[in-house]
């Protein structure tokens, strides 16, 4: 019986399910880390890029995620998939980096009224006061509700892939993005006046 061997020591074959990659990983094994990079770095791209409409800062955000990966790999906890780990943390830095840009638009006001001419206009303002509260509250939505509805808005997964991401039923994503979308109406009443 002859066995196949690949061409190059450590190389990861097709197959190797995520808990076998991310034990690997956890042992330093460069291999299989590279396998998990290739695998979700695009995905994670797009869906930073959907929240930021910043592929440059998109790219560094998920680099960043993936670096932490490797960087903490001997003491890191998985609860879930591998996959909604990375979605995870991904969101969550693309989210500091949202709110980090909403403190800066909130001084920019008070700089610009200072400069002559540099006053932006209402329609300017009330268009980025509306994009805060939306984050706002899209931010304050329960976790597996806001992880749903940025899964299915953002990224653009469908209900059967969020529910493969997560581990849940198609069911319960449809339950938790019913009640995201009940909280942010609620939330955005203000804004959506009484047609919406």
């Amino acid at each position: 019986m002859t066995t196949m061997r690949p061409a190059v020591e450590g190389v990861v074959r097709p197959g190797v399910s995520e808990r076998e990659l991310l034990a690997r990983v956890r042992d330093g094994d460069e291999h299989a880390f590279d396998s998990i990079f290739r695998e979700h770095y695009a995905s994670l791209v797009r869906y930073a890029d959907a929240m930021l409409h910043r592929r440059d800062v998109a790219e560094e955000i998920v680099q960043d995620v993936l670096l932490a990966l490797w960087e903490r790999r001997g003491s890191l906890v998985v609860g879930d998939s591998l996959r909604a780990y990375l979605f995870r943390a991904t969101r969550n830095r693309s989210l500091n980096h949202i709110r980090h840009l909403a403190i800066e638009r909130k001084a920019e006001p008070e700089l610009s009224a200072r400069e002559p001419g540099g006053a932006p206009g209402a329609a300017k303002l009330l268009g980025e006061e509306l994009d805060v509260a939306l984050r706002a509250a899209i931010g304050a939505l329960p976790p597996r509700c806001r992880e749903v509805f940025e899964l299915s808005r953002v990224s653009g997964l469908r209900y059967a892939e969020i529910a493969v991401t997560l581990g849940v039923s198609v069911k319960t994503v449809e339950a938790q993005m019913g009640k995201s979308l009940r909280v942010l109406r609620e939330e955005l009443a203000a804004w959506l006046g009484d047609g919406e």
